[in-house]
């Protein structure tokens, strides 16, 4: 087993290094000038190449990108150009309301989506199955910000249950997350469902059936384990997604998160910022990715044989 998360760890530094390369480029060649924006159009071209030096963006790119590969290996992601402020702080007060809301999505996804899945089934082909499966259709067809401002409207506009927007305790992240996990929950139930009704069929299923054990420890502890291989591979995806899914989120419901922050620097051509943003979001998808190979080893003692 250690071998092989060595193997996954290691594999993981060159798709991280490709990481900063995409991330780097896509700032750079992006239309806009963040100089400009910064001393306004009317600033005398003195003042505007003095600025543009200050910021060291009038270097090639190849040693802007090395510059910015070798402050990320020590920690130090650069100085806000819009907020004047170091981007590691801005990150450090962000992240935590990210992944708060991530988590928490991810967390009504997968209880709602694993539930539903298993009822379904189960008694497949029943009025259950068949609600659960148009409620998977709608979760998937539905956009995001789309059933954010819905929410908005019934529950926190019509009947005033919860907050409209903003951030502060659980009433503040209930909307979000159902918002941001609802069609994550569909798919998973879509997953667990295909999965469980192949895994019912094999022989193991009929022998634990056969051996007078109860339906209940049939289906939750042989069927649903074997079950869960496919839907962990969705889970470690979906989390990573959902952390950068929080960029359209948090401006709908106005959280003060990494995503709103990023789209405020993108708009004002904040470098520094987009970058440090982007680079965490990638480094996440890939530490869920990791940490779904983890599950494996646990699920599957096959893995952990070879």
């Amino acid at each position: 087993m250690r071998t092989y998360l060595i193997r996954r760890i290691l594999l993981m530094i060159p798709v991280v290094l490709g990481v900063t390369v995409v991330v780097f480029l896509i700032i750079h060649l992006a239309p806009g000038d963040p100089v400009l924006l910064l001393v306004g159009e009317r600033a005398p071209q003195e003042v505007y190449d003095r600025v543009k030096h200050a910021w060291g963006l009038d270097r090639p790119l190849l040693t802007q990108y090395l510059t910015f590969l070798g402050n990320i290996l020590r920690g130090n992601f650069g100085m806000s150009i819009q907020m004047r402020r170091p981007v590691a702080e801005l990150l450090a007060r962000a992240i935590p309301v990210t992944l708060e809301l991530g988590f928490s999505a991810m967390a009504l996804a997968v209880v709602m989506g694993v539930v539903a899945g298993v009822i379904s089934a189960v008694r497949s082909g029943s009025v259950a199955d068949q609600a659960t499966m148009v409620g998977a259709l709608l979760g998937v067809s539905v956009p995001g910000f789309w059933l954010g401002q819905l929410l908005i409207v019934l529950f926190a506009i019509k009947l005033q249950w919860v907050p409209v927007s903003g951030y502060g305790g659980i009433r503040f992240l209930i909307l979000p997350a159902l918002a941001m996990g609802f069609a994550d929950a569909a798919v998973t139930a879509r997953t667990t469902r295909s999965t469980m009704l192949d895994v019912i069929k094999q022989d193991f299923v009929r022998t634990a059936r056969a051996k007078g054990l109860s339906e209940r420890v049939v289906i939750y502890k042989h069927a649903l384990r074997n079950a869960m291989l496919p839907v962990v591979t969705l889970i470690g995806l979906d989390l990573g997604y959902l952390l950068g899914g929080t960029v359209v989120m948090e401006e709908v419901f106005s959280r003060p998160g990494m995503g709103r922050l990023m789209i405020q620097a993108i708009l004002s051509r904040d470098y520094p910022v987009v970058q440090g943003c982007l680079l965490i979001l990638a480094v996440s998808v890939a530490l869920c990715n990791l940490l779904a190979d983890i599950a494996y080893v646990f699920l599957d003692p096959r893995i952990r044989l070879q």
